[in-house]
């Protein structure tokens, strides 16, 4: 299956893409730039092996990759995906998200994980959406919440970040749930 590389996915604010060849230079320099930035939540290691494992990555089935691009002038903001994309019986992924130094404080992360929903429950036909995040990440768990997910649970030492095991909470959404809130005027991009 061969992915387009745009999307219909687009919102006032910032549209997704899949990521291309041409696309090493600026995220090498969104990495360079923000190490400190996120610092204990995601690696910001980046090289042209780690940009070939994105982009091989990016064209599995059981993987959506794109990168999040700021409407007014293109430019790559952050970067969201679907991860182990289930089918069958289950009809879930899980969501990883995060913006790039700079680009914080603008809304562009509430409006990209609402397109990436829309994607999600439309074009892949999931039934579930779930996320886990740092408990003291109260940004991300703010994005989470404008976009109808529930907190369900709490994973002790879930994932290393870091080269440290962190806890995180388990947030999801279900299809039904993001139509209701989409109905009711929420979630709108």
């Amino acid at each position: 299956m061969t992915k387009n590389r745009e999307t219909d996915s687009r919102s006032q604010k910032v549209f997704l893409r899949h990521p291309a060849d041409s696309d090493f230079e600026e995220l090498k320099e969104r990495f360079r730039t923000s190490r400190k930035h996120l610092r204990g939540f995601a690696s910001s290691r980046f090289d042209r092996d780690a940009f070939a494992r994105l982009l091989a990555g990016a064209k599995l089935e059981t993987n959506e990759c794109f990168l999040i691009c700021r409407t007014l002038d293109g430019a790559v903001c952050g970067q969201i995906n679907f991860s182990q994309i289930f089918r069958r019986a289950f009809q879930n992924a899980y969501l990883g998200y995060q913006l790039f130094h700079r680009f914080t404080g603008h809304g562009y992360m509430t409006e990209a994980v609402g397109l990436a929903l829309g994607h999600a429950f439309n074009e892949l036909r999931l039934h579930r959406v779930e996320a886990n995040v740092q408990p003291n990440n109260s940004p991300s768990i703010a994005v989470l919440e404008r976009n109808g997910f529930v907190k369900e649970g709490f994973s002790r030492r879930y994932l290393k970040i870091g080269g440290r095991w962190r806890d995180h909470e388990r947030w999801a959404i279900i299809k039904e749930d993001w139509i209701e809130n989409r109905t009711n005027g929420r979630n709108r991009t």
